[in-house]
């Protein structure tokens, strides 16, 4: 703890990286974001739906990374990542395909 205040109150001086402060604020903005888009999406889907999303977007999220910094992914990352993304392609198609019809008036 007495390390972290240090480290604090020395953001910004010179010698320090200067960006502990900013990284913080700008960390609790960007979840706190994210819970609220991810409030009005479950408003206006189902939880199933949500939970599949949330899935895929952590497949997405691992590739994209993968690719952004040069790592390699094993095949069993691939294989399990492919799965979770096109779980998530079959489950839109089956939802789209066994929505009910509305009914003209």
């Amino acid at each position: 703890r007495d390390q972290f205040i240090a480290m604090w109150e020395a953001d910004g001086t010179k010698g320090s990286a200067g960006n502990l402060r900013w990284n913080t604020i700008m960390s609790g903005l960007t979840f706190y974001l994210y819970n609220e888009v991810s409030t009005i999406a479950l408003k206006k889907i189902s939880g199933v739906t949500h939970s599949v999303a949330n899935t895929a977007k952590r497949a997405i999220i691992i590739v994209g990374c993968a690719i952004a910094f040069g790592e390699s992914m094993a095949p069993i990352k691939m294989i399990g990542c492919s799965i979770a993304i096109g779980g998530t392609f079959l489950y839109a198609i089956a939802d789209d395909l066994v929505k009910p019809k509305a009914k003209k008036q």
